[in-house]
Parts: structure tokens; sequence; C-alpha cells
């Protein structure tokens, strides 16, 4: 057992997080993502919300403070909504852990796929907010 370790972090996201090289991208899915046919590194969180697995990853995981932003969430498809508080609750655990890391971004869909696929890891929740994904982009560990 660790201590100080979130318990919704399992020791296969764990080793991911810790092989993650600076610039590297992991996504935090949602239940409906494709993350099993978009990308070969894709872990199970079954049961747990996005926001919850944010804020146990984020205290170990740092963003990249060198780019105009380290965080992504898929924005809505022409014609379609999401719900405003998914990504307010998002920017505010990004801001809060690491105000250095700039805003949360928007990402078309095929977009945010494309990168999806050029991502790390994907770790597929259990979390059913629409459009609930992000992407998170790793920095260098503060001296």
């Amino acid at each position: 057992m660790l201590v100080g370790i979130s318990p919704l972090l399992s020791p296969e996201l764990l080793a991911v997080l810790c092989r993650m090289g600076h610039g590297d991208e992991i996504v935090l899915a949602d239940a409906h993502f494709p993350g099993h046919s978009c990308n070969d590194l894709t872990l199970r969180a079954d049961g747990l919300k996005i926001d919850a697995l944010l804020e146990a990853i984020l205290p170990l995981f740092a963003l990249d403070t060198y780019v105009e932003s380290a965080a992504f969430v898929m924005d809505p498809v022409p014609g379609d909504s999401a719900d405003p508080q998914v990504r307010a609750t998002y920017e505010e655990i990004v801001a809060r852990r690491w105000p250095d890391a700039g805003p949360v971004a928007g990402l078309e869909r095929f977009a945010f796929y494309e990168r999806a696929q050029a991502a790390f890891a994907v770790v597929m929740t259990g979390d059913v907010a629409k459009y609930g994904n992000i992407i998170l982009k790793k920095g260098v560990t503060p001296v």
C-alpha cells in the first residue's frame, strides 16, 4: 500500500503515468468513447467519473507549461450541445492544480479522435457525461 496516492489510481494507470514523457498525452474518456478501437493502450477505470480521476491524477502529473494549452475537451458537433458544467469543472480542477498550464481548449470531434489515436494511452471511465472526454499533455516535473 502506498501513502498519499488516491485509491482511484490503479497500478496499471500509475505505471502508464510514470512511463509517459514530456509532451505525451493521455485521454480520460467517457463510457461512450471508442477507446479500444482508437488506441492500442487502453486501460479501464469503469465506475469512475472523469472529474474524480482528474483530481486523483493531477497531484502526481505535471501539465505542460510550454504550450498554449495542456488540456483539451471535445467540442459538441454542430446542432448538439454539451453540459457547460462538465467543462467548467475540468477548467476549475486544472486551474487549481496547474495554474500555469493555460486554458482548457476545445477540439472539434474528429480532431479530438485523431489526437486520441496519437495519445500515449486512453483511460475508459464509467462517466456518461456527454462530451465528457479530456486530453492531458504531460509536462516537466517542477524542481
